[in-house]
This record gives structure tokens, C-alpha cells and sequence, in this order.
């Protein structure tokens, strides 16, 4: 079983979405895991959003990543630049990914806007993830 590390600044977002839909794609077939290199709560727009989409999260909690560091994984992902940057070093051969996606917690306007903007973002991580587990889950 493959192990999998999503990583992101508060562990609150993106990381959290991608950790949802990771579980989604990737059924049994990976354990998956999230932290931020800070811990800010799970944001309740990123549990509503995911709720959208049929995927609950609302269990999930913020973790920081030195909670890890003992453990072995196969792939790291980060997905904004300041946790690619502040990543502590892992051991063990893990395969590094990032990918920066826009933070919806950032989005200003209305409360649809912010919605949309959650939803935007959230479409966008649901494709790289569902890519992500047909090309290093499933393959």
C-alpha cells in the first residue's frame, strides 16, 4: 500500500481537499495523510465545498508536519509554494510532487463569490488528484 503526504502552510484548505479526494480515488489502495508546516484548523468553507462534491472531511483534523517525521512515505505533495519551500526533509525515498494552487481561503467578495472561488479551486485539485492516483496508485 502506497503512503502518501499532502502538505500546504496551515493545513487547512487545499491540503485538506486534496487529502479528501486522495481517499476518495485511491480507496484501500493508499493510506493518506496531511499536514501544514503551520496548523490553522480546517477551514469550514473546505469541509462545505468538499460536502458539495459528496465528500465528507469534516472529521479531518489540522495537523503540523513535524508529526511525520518518523514516518515513511512514498509520495510528498505540496500544494502551494511556501510548504514546498519550508518542507522539512523527509528519509527515505519519497517521490516529490508540487503543484501551487491558489488558496480559496485568500478570496475576497461576496459570499457566492468566495463560494465560487472555494469551488474553483476545489475542481482544480479534484483533477490533479484523480490524475495523480491513475498515474501513481494504479498504474
Amino acid at each position: 500500500m502506497k503512503r502518501i503526504l499532502v502538505l500546504c502552510t496551515g493545513n487547512s484548505c487545499r491540503s485538506q481537499i486534496a487529502h479528501g479526494y486522495l481517499k476518495h480515488f485511491a480507496g484501500d489502495s493508499a493510506e493518506i495523510f496531511s499536514a501544514g508546516v503551520e496548523t490553522h484548523g480546517v477551514n469550514p468553507k473546505a469541509i462545505e465545498t468538499m460536502k458539495e462534491d459528496g465528500i465528507d472531511i469534516s472529521g479531518h483534523t489540522s495537523n503540523n508536519v513535524l508529526e511525520y517525521l518518523g514516518m515513511d512515505f512514498d509520495h510528498i505533495i505540496t500544494v502551494c509554494d511556501n510548504a514546498k519551500e519550508r518542507c522539512p526533509v523527509f528519509p527515505g525515498s519519497a517521490q516529490r510532487y508540487h503543484y501551487d494552487f491558489p488558496d480559496p481561503a485568500k478570496a475576497m467578495g461576496t459570499e457566492e463569490e468566495i463560494r465560487r472561488e472555494f469551488a474553483r479551486v476545489r475542481d482544480m485539485i479534484r483533477r490533479y488528484c484523480l490524475d495523480f492516483t491513475r498515474e501513481h496508485i494504479f498504474r
